[in-house]
């Protein structure tokens, strides 16, 4: 039956910054369709970690600054904890710095450029060298952005590393694919997250958000569950290379 081709029982997936927003929405939705969670965070996970249990999967909670890619390889040890094995990861960690690009510093262009494009680059190769280790493939889900589509304004690290989250999930899939990993990216559009709680509350600014959005209303951490049980499971496994937009709409307008 093609239902059984979106279950995930028996896999163990990887989701790094899972505390909150769509990082805990997506770590929920693999829970949901049976995986146990690895969740990698630089603070506690408490909500998370509790809606997984109630849903009677696993959770293993890591800490690590994801800045420094040193920690990387230990992390997936640790994730093997679980079962022996890595199945699925999501890099879903990542920063925003905002300042007009005439102003922009060094420093907020590398620490954006770090997390959110070397540290996805490099977790993904470690887990990869896992999956070609244990056999059988597996899956790796990048979490890009509109900005990877767009230029945005006031945030160029940003959109340089979401451009390039884009660039380098078709890179690795034309490598990897043939030993049967699966690597793709989820690009949200405007999400209702702690992130965006300044835009939601600037009355002139959502309007002209929400008048840009055909389904017309904000999306929310649940609206990526369909997106990334589907990237994760059976379901996909012809699929490479590929970033969804789950946007309400908004580059179609």
């Amino acid at each position: 039956m093609i239902l059984d081709n979106f279950q995930l029982h028996g896999r163990v997936a990887i989701v790094t910054g899972c505390n909150t927003g769509l990082g805990q929405g997506m770590a929920r939705a693999l829970a949901q369709a049976g995986a146990d969670i690895v969740g990698v965070n630089v603070s506690e996970p408490d909500e998370t970690r509790a809606q997984v249990e109630a849903l009677g999967r696993r959770f293993l909670d890591l800490r690590a600054n994801l800045s420094d890619i040193s920690c990387l390889e230990g992390l997936v040890e640790q994730a093997k904890s679980l079962s022996g094995r890595v199945d699925i990861l999501v890099n879903n960690a990542g920063i925003i710095r905002r300042e007009d690009a005439i102003k922009f510093s060094e420093k907020d262009w590398d620490d954006v450029i770090d997390l959110n494009l070397k540290t996805v680059f490099f977790f993904s190769q470690a887990v990869a060298r896992q999956y070609l280790a244990q056999g059988g493939g597996g899956k790796i889900i990048n979490v890009a952005s509109m900005l990877s589509y767009q230029g945005g304004v006031r945030v160029p690290s940003y959109t340089a590393s979401k451009s390039g989250v884009m660039g380098i999930t078709r890179l690795m899939a034309n490598e990897w694919a043939a030993h049967r990993i699966n690597v793709n990216a989820i690009a949200p559009g405007y999400m209702a997250t702690n992130n965006t709680a300044a835009l939601r509350a600037d009355e002139g600014r959502n309007a002209s958000i929400l008048e840009r959005i055909p389904a017309g209303r904000w999306g929310v951490p649940d609206d990526l569950a369909g997106p990334v049980v589907f990237l994760a499971s059976q379901a996909s496994d012809y699929v490479n290379g590929y970033t969804v937009a789950v946007d309400g709409g908004w580059l179609a307008r």
